[in-house]
Order: structure tokens, then sequence, then C-alpha cells
């Protein structure tokens, strides 16, 4: 008996140390706060463990040299809060308005620190709960039936402290170094490390491994006093510019490639990294060779020992030696807290330095196990801005309601309008949507067509690549039709080897708007919700499958859709077709003379004008009216043609007149029709 109640007691101890959570996120980052502001509005029970002493340590030490290279744009001419975040890549999604990235820095480019001092104000005016100092070193599964997916989330700090949670959200970003190993690489000073005085590097030559934005980053701030700057990388410079990938070379880094091209000494090159060897000579200088030389030899003997390539090739490009070789080659994902009961794999080719994630951004390995924030990035790589806070805010949004769907029965947010408002629902929400505008091709609004197209319901930015699970994923039926929202570059205008600013490189004109490179707005029409075998069969870089039709918006050099003729136009025709239905709005007397002379009313009568749902008229009103053609003039003439002035009454008795329809009460009029 007593040896029974010690083995209960220590599974008491054992089950007491394990404190318990519904949602645990690992890292307050940018995405973590984001996530853990949605999870505090909703009221649920969640944690965020932060390894530092504050938020956002990542920006405490990067970049480097302290610029940002997310805009802040101050001014864009309109109050619309939603539009201006279309410009403020750098700001949080929530209800406070003090918490706007332009009341911490005016910079168009702003310093790390405005994001480091913007981040721990998100935390602590929203009172979030955060647990800092808490570096979680393990992570494993226990299995339960009774869990919400099966299974808990063990989690293990460096305390020995353990912790319980139904799911597990991971915003702890990429944050450690990518790092080629070859002979010599020990002489690689690292971009976390390395100098950023640019008088250390005064009268240098310096080699940097890598061409992306930190490298290039590295190479502007010592570009003015070294020798000359040389940079290989196994693929060419990518240009922001041409790809429009934000992640891409930006243009505030660039000067190198004038210095390049300019021929003033300093140079680019291509190669693979894992070619390379570093020789460091009796002086201390770096020479680079390549591996093969080195095989089969006693490196160590010295280096007038080595072949090196100049002695073969007398031109070969390195030859010079260097006093410095610094690598900037990025980031990658730490996989190593995580045990292989979560399966948590690494992706494939240039995307193995994120997790395998789905769609939805949930693993593919391990169900309730999320990866929020720049991780996440694999979903849209090198397609939209998933990587960076002007995008994962909205994909950690989408990633909060899918949560509360599935473990706390809350639909997706929608709303009903009449059918008779979808033409300018769909206006107002690619003219300032910004969610839509920065993950464009990755988010979209979901239209879903109610019985009899009366009526539909508005879903806003949801994951595309999830579509075909739209009802499960949100808790909203699509029996009747849907359409698809989406914002879209031209298929042929984005790459590396693309001139972007030839001639004639922008469209028009509203029967050419297919053709549109820029981005634009497009609709997709589908009868029936896509399935998964059609998700799987779409064209090669196309975010949905083949619909039953699609319209393309005109791009527009402003990005203002508004243009009655160019954009409003052609998008309400399409709509008309794909409904079979008259969405045009009419004045009062237009419905009037309808209920006399068609079957049918169109929905806008149908739904105000019957209903006594109108907007009152005028004389003035009127008359604008019968100028612009928009209604027939029946005001009485005289013999000689003129207009004679007359109230709106008189206008209506002489319609009467005109058609020899006796006077009838109006609750009457909705069943002419039938007589």
């Amino acid at each position: 008996l007593s040896l029974a109640l010690y083995a209960g007691s220590l599974c008491t101890a054992s089950s007491a140390a394990f404190l318990y959570h519904d949602y645990c996120v690992i890292g307050a980052g940018p995405s973590g706060l984001q996530v853990a502001y949605f999870l505090q509005q909703a009221g649920r029970d969640y944690i965020v463990f932060e390894r530092s002493h504050a938020p956002g340590s990542f920006f405490a030490l990067y970049p480097r040299h302290r610029k940002l290279i997310s805009i802040n744009k101050q001014y864009t001419g309109k109050s619309n809060s939603e539009f201006n975040l279309r410009h403020d890549w750098n700001s949080l999604l929530s209800h406070d308005r003090r918490l706007l990235f332009r009341h911490y820095s005016r910079d168009f480019f702003p310093n790390a620190d405005a994001m480091v001092h913007y981040l721990e104000d998100f935390a602590s005016l929203l009172k979030l709960q955060i647990q800092y100092n808490t570096a979680i070193i393990h992570v494993t599964l226990e299995r339960d039936e009774q869990a919400w997916n099966g299974h808990y989330f063990l989690l293990t700090d460096q305390d020995r402290q353990n912790y319980k949670c139904s799911s597990l959200l991971v915003a702890t970003g990429t944050w450690v170094p990518n790092v080629v190993n070859f002979p010599g690489s020990e002489y690689v000073e690292g971009y976390e490390t390395v100098s950023i005085n640019p008088e250390d590097f005064a009268g240098q030559t310096v080699l940097i491994l890598g061409r992306g934005n930190s490298a290039f980053e590295t190479a502007e701030n010592i570009l003015g006093v070294t020798n000359f700057i040389h940079m290989v990388s196994r693929s060419r410079v990518r240009l922001s510019w041409a790809t429009h990938y934000v992640g891409d070379l930006r243009a505030i880094n660039n000067g190198l490639l004038d210095t390049y091209q300019l021929k003033s000494l300093d140079g680019l090159l291509e190669g693979d990294l894992e070619d390379l060897a570093i020789v460091k000579d009796k002086k201390g200088k770096l020479h680079i060779t390549l591996r093969f030389y080195l095989e089969n030899r006693n490196t160590s003997a010295g280096i007038d020992s080595i072949t090196l390539p100049q002695d073969e090739l007398d031109n070969f490009a390195t030859r010079a030696p260097y006093d410095r070789v610094i690598r900037c080659l990025g980031w990658k994902f730490d996989f190593s807290i995580y045990n292989r009961s979560l399966r948590l794999m690494p992706g494939k080719g240039n995307k193995k330095k994120y997790p395998q994630i789905k769609p939805s951004y949930e693993s593919r390995g391990t169900r309730g196990l999320f990866i929020l924030g720049t991780a996440s990035h694999s979903v849209d790589f090198r397609k939209s801005a998933g990587g960076f806070i002007h995008g994962f805010r909205y994909t950690t949004r989408a990633v909060h309601r899918l949560l509360e769907n599935r473990h706390h029965g809350v639909p997706w947010p929608s709303t009903v309008y009449s059918i008779t408002q979808l033409t300018n629902s769909i206006i107002k929400r690619v003219n300032e949507a910004s969610g839509l505008y920065q993950m464009f091709s990755v988010l979209a609004d979901i239209i879903l067509l109610r019985e009899n197209a009366t009526a539909f319901e508005y879903l806003e930015e949801y994951p595309v690549g999830v579509l075909a699970e739209l009802e499960t994923q949100t808790g909203r039926k699509a029996p009747n039709g849907l359409f698809v929202v989406i914002m879209e570059y031209g298929r042929n205008f984005s790459g590396a080897d693309k001139d972007v600013f030839y001639y004639n490189r922008a469209v028009g004109e509203a029967q050419h708007a297919w053709q549109s490179n820029f981005l634009h707005p497009v609709i997709y029409y589908y009868k029936h919700l896509p399935t998964e075998h059609e998700m799987k069969l779409r064209p090669p870089d196309w975010p949905l499958p083949r619909p039953d039709a699609v319209h393309h918006i005109v791009e527009d050099f402003l990005t203002d859709w508004t243009a009655p003729n160019a954009h409003i136009l052609p998008l309400r025709r399409f709509l008309e077709n794909c409904l079979s239905t008259d969405l045009r709005n009419f004045f009062a007397e237009s419905c009037f003379f309808f209920a006399f002379t068609r079957q049918k009313l169109p929905p806008f009568c149908q739904q105000g004008y019957v209903r006594m749902q109108w907007l009152m008229g005028s004389e003035g009103l009127r008359r604008h009216a019968v100028e612009a053609g928009l209604l027939e003039d029946y005001t009485p003439r005289d013999f000689s043609g003129d207009k004679t002035p007359g109230s709106r009454e008189r206008s209506q008795d002489q319609l009467l007149r005109d058609h020899a329809i006796p006077v009838r009460p109006l609750q009457h009029l909705v069943n002419a029709k039938d007589e």
C-alpha cells in the first residue's frame, strides 16, 4: 500500500510540474506579439515564451548597420487607415492608434532601434502575456485522445520547468546563421560578429560571401574606405524592382552595382561556395583557391606547396589576395529543439531553411503545430511578402481565425450583403484593403453566393492555398458558387532577367486588362467550390485552378481602381454575365416604369424600390438624370416642342397618361408582372 501511495504521489507531482495553457507561443518577435494580440482579444488562455529580457531581441542586433529596408511612408494623401497600411511596412495590427510605427520614426527607412522601442511598447501597452528570460530547449509530444489534436505539446525551458499546451505556435523566426564549410572557412568572419566601424577596413581588400541584402548592406558600409570589394555567390544578383519580391536586393543597398558596372575596382562573381578553399600565407593574406587543388595535399606544408588557380590561369579573377573574408549568407530555422515525434522537417531546395508547412501554416507532420512569421515564408517564398512584417501580420490573423473556428466554433468573420452591393463591395476592397495588396496571390477575399444570387456573404483575406477546405476551415457554406478576389502581377513580368522598364510596359485599356503587368485585381468565378484534386492540377504559377470565368481589372498607374468606364463598368458586366442578372442601380421612376413593362424587376428595384428603400429624388436630380440619358423625359411639351416646367407629381401623371395605365396602390406593383 505504501508503495502504491508513493507511486501515486510521484504521478501527481509529475502532473503538477506541467504548467498548462491552451496556446503556447515560442518567441516574442513581431509575429509572436501579433498572434498574442489576437489571442488576448479573443479571451483565450495563452502564454508567450521569450528567451531574452525584452521582445524583438532579433532587432536589437540586426540589421548590423541598423537601417531597416521596410518602408515607413508618413504621407499618402489619404486618411483611410486601412489604405495607409499598404505603405506602412512596420506596424502590427491592433485597435490602438498609438501603436502605428509612424509615431516612432519619421524616417522612410527607419533605424532598427525604433523597431525595438515599438515592439516593447506593443507588448506593454496591450498587456500581452509574455514570460521573458525563458528559453525553450526541448519540445515533444504526449499522446492523449482527450486533447484537441489527439496530443499535447510538452515544452521544457532552460531551468527544466515543464509546460503543456494544446496548440503550439512557433514564432521564433529564422535566426541561426547559414554557414558553408570548406577548407579554410575558419578564416571567415560572420555577419553577426564582423566590425561595423568602416575605419577598421581602411585600405583593405575584402571578399564577401553572399549576395542578399545583408551582403550588400555590409558592402555599402565600407565601400568608400576599402581598396576594393569582391562579392561571390552561386546565383546572379536579383533586384527587387525586377522580381517584385521585397526580399531581393533593394535599391538602398546597391551602391556596389554602380562601382562594379562603372569599373571602379569592385566586382561580382558567381560560383559554388562549397567548391572554394581559402589558404592563409605568412603575411596573413587570404588566397582563394578551389577545393580540388587541395585534395590529397598537406595544407600545413605552406602555401608555396599548394597549387593556386592563377598558377594555371594567370588571369584568374580572384588571384589578388584578400585581407578579410566576410560571410553574409542569411539565416535558417532552428530545428534543434524539436523532438522527432513532432516530425518537423526542413523544406527542399531553396526552402530548406524553412520548416515544411501546409498552405494553412500548419506543420505537415503534426496537427496543432503552426509556424508563424518569417519561418512560415515557405508558403510564398520569392512570391509575396509572407516573410516580412507587412505580410505576416495578415497571415498570422488568418491562422488565428482558423484556430477560432477549429477549437472554439467561431466561424470566419463575414458580412452578408444584398446582391446589388456586389460591385461596390469589390471596388471598395480592391481600393483600400491592405492584406490583399501586401499578400498578393496568397490571401484573397471570398464571396459566397446565396441561393438564386439574391445576396452574398463576404469573407476577407482567406489563404487561397486551402480554398478547397473553405467550408471546414471557416464554418461557412458555399453551395451556390463563389467569387475569389485576389491581387496579381502579370504572369511574365517578374524575374531576375526581366526588363521591367521597357517601353509600353503598362496597359491602359480595359479590353486588354488580361495583359496587365503591374499589380492589379483579378476576380475568379467558380460555379462550385474547387476540389483538392483541382487545386493540385492548377497551372504552374497560378494561385488558383482554372475558373469558370475570370476578369482582370486593368492596372492603374495610381492604384486607384475607381474609373467608371475603365474599371467599374467592365467589372459590373462581368458579374452580370456570371450571375445572369442586372446589377445596375436605378432611379425610382425607372423602377416604377419597369414594374409595368417587365416580367422581372432588376434586383435593385426588387430589393429597394418595391420595399420603399430608395433615395428620395428632386427636380434637379431628375433633370440631371434626363440630361445624362439615365431617364426618359416624360415632361409635358407644348406644340413648339419646348419643355414645360412641372413638378415631380406632374411627371408621374404624364407617364401614366402616356401608357394608359390605371393608377393602383403601390403595394400591388410587385405583382404587376403576373397580370
